[in-house]
């Protein structure tokens, strides 16, 4: 793998709103939940200042269908949480970033990518940061067609 194809960021602090599900296609659903969550709230999904981060939690285990996907959305401070909405504080951190072009089946190319960024990671100088491993969702969630950056957590 070319090293120009991973690269290294540092992620800003961020307050957001999460989302959760726990099923056979949890992205899908807690990707519903956060746009139900957006659109009561006025959020412009396709806006580039609400990014949209997510997670496998817990991650998928040999035997059952099922994992928790765990969804993010990034919001100004001028939106008001209502009662019950889920509000973190992200503290940031450094990260190794790989491009990860879904066209067919996720469950197949995402670890395919995970798997090359975790081997640049392992020929590289950094060490494993402590804080969130990350997918920011760049294009919509489709089933078979979609763009994620995923982010592995490094510390120098």
């Amino acid at each position: 793998m070319e090293n120009q194809s991973v690269r290294i960021v540092t992620l800003p602090a961020m307050k957001v709103a999460a989302f959760y599900a726990f099923s056979s296609s949890p992205e899908l659903e807690a990707r519903q939940k956060m746009e139900d969550w957006a659109k009561s709230h006025n959020i412009a999904m396709e806006s580039p200042k609400n990014r949209v981060f997510g997670f496998n939690n817990p991650d998928p285990t040999s035997g059952s269908p099922n994992y928790g996907y765990e969804v993010w959305l990034t919001f100004d401070n001028d939106i008001q949480p209502k009662a019950g909405d889920r509000i973190k504080q992200f503290p940031g951190g450094l990260y190794a970033v790989i491009r990860c072009d879904v066209n067919g089946d996720p469950g197949e190319i995402i670890p395919t990518k995970w798997g090359e960024l975790v081997k640049w990671f392992e020929a590289s100088h950094y060490k494993h940061g402590n804080h969130q491993w990350l997918e920011e969702h760049l294009t919509h969630l489709q089933s078979t067609d979609f763009v994620l950056d995923l982010y592995l957590p490094i510390t120098e």
